[in-house]
């Protein structure tokens, strides 16, 4: 499947007030297959531009293009995504680097420049998604559409749509907290209990600051309730969000990190040294059991008990819920409805921001995954 991707993102004060826009096409016939607007709090127009290219690739892979042509005015992220630039700025440098991970997805990628006119329609869903109005749909049902009948049903609803996702979901913003001197040293970090660094701070509240500044976590109703684990790490990121939303803090244990046992402490090599035999194990079974700790399936047990709990008290509202790698990603498995191997697949950065709605009729939708690009 051929489509055309054209993307735009901007900032209202660089940095200000950021959104990005991407809408994906049909190469041959130039029909509207999915449309992207998404605000992104206070950011540069470049990591604006960097992300609206990430959100018409994700697009893409959902509609299952194969052949993709991306279309943009902005010269530098052209440049740099085709090679010819080198990526120099910190800041762009991770989202560059998801982009191109997304684009390695497809058969075949081409990058073009295009003048601002001839890229509009992005254009448009980037000042869209400034001014709070985001998009994430596709052209209404009864829209003509040359595209196959299978195709179509895809591309003519929203991903909510198209897995008949029915009532309002519970919307959980997973944000998982920031450095501390364990993480720095790689060491296993579960029950112990540590505090952020320096940059663990200046992390988190930039994410703060992100998410006070996204839909639906500060209303005419109220801020958003902040679930967060009780390790003093997760609720230092707790406070940092609700000092800047307003939100009340609620303890939930359920959303602990893995209890490591006798590896808490230790880096990977030195629990492989000194564990060999259920350290090799450990690393692809998630029933094996640390000395002394807990099997990442008994973490993923209590976790969905967790999410059962927070969807029935928080239904069709938006909550921020602050986490350590594990648990996250149990949550992002349960969305995905995927298998075990997203533990030892997926990766999540310090501070990284996740989003996965959950519907009440049991369905769920995964709409955000490790975006750093507050604090990277």
């Amino acid at each position: 499947m051929r489509v055309i991707v054209e993307a735009d993102g901007g900032s209202r004060g660089n940095p200000g007030p950021a959104g990005c826009g991407a809408v994906v096409l049909d190469a041959d016939t130039r029909a509207v297959l999915a449309e992207r607007a998404l605000g992104l709090g206070e950011t540069t127009n470049n990591v604006a531009e960097y992300q609206g290219l990430i959100a018409g690739l994700r697009a893409a892979h959902e509609l299952g293009a194969t052949d993709v042509s991306v279309r943009m005015d902005s010269k530098l992220v052209i440049e740099q995504m085709a090679g010819r630039w080198r990526v120099k700025h910190a800041n762009l440098q991770p989202l560059h680097a998801v982009a191109r991970e997304l684009a390695a997805d497809f058969e075949r990628v081409d990058y073009e420049w295009i003048p601002r006119a001839e890229n509009s329609a992005a254009d448009q869903l980037a000042n869209d998604a400034m001014d709070g109005r985001t998009v994430d749909s596709h052209p209404p049902a009864d829209d003509p559409d040359p595209v196959s009948e299978a195709e179509g049903a895809a591309a003519r609803t929203s991903p909510a749509g198209w897995q008949d996702l029915r009532g309002a979901p519970v919307r959980m913003l997973l944000l998982r907290h920031g450095q501390t001197a364990m993480s720095v040293d790689r060491r296993y970090s579960g029950r112990g209990d540590v505090e952020l660094t320096e940059l663990g701070e200046r992390q988190v509240h930039a994410a703060a600051k992100r998410l006070a500044a996204m839909d639906g976590v500060v209303t005419d109703d109220g801020p958003a309730p902040i679930i967060t684990s009780p390790l003093t790490r997760a609720r230092q990121s707790a406070q940092a969000v609700a000092d800047a939303t307003g939100g009340e803090l609620e303890l939930h244990d359920g959303l602990l990190e893995t209890d490591f046992g006798e590896w808490e402490g230790l880096t990977f090599l030195e629990a492989a040294e000194r564990y060999p035999d259920v350290h090799r194990k450990w690393i692809g079974d998630p029933t094996v059991v640390p000395p002394g700790g807990e099997s990442l399936a008994a973490v993923h047990e209590r976790v969905a008990a967790a999410r059962d709990d927070l969807v029935e008290r928080h239904a069709g509202g938006t909550i921020v819920v602050v986490s350590h790698v594990t648990p996250i990603k149990s949550l992002l498995r349960i969305g995905l409805g995927v298998g075990p191997e997203v533990f030892y697949r997926m990766h999540l950065d310090l501070a990284s921001l996740s989003i996965v709605e959950f519907y009440p009729d049991g369905n769920a939708s995964v709409r955000l995954v490790n975006d750093i690009s507050h604090w990277a």
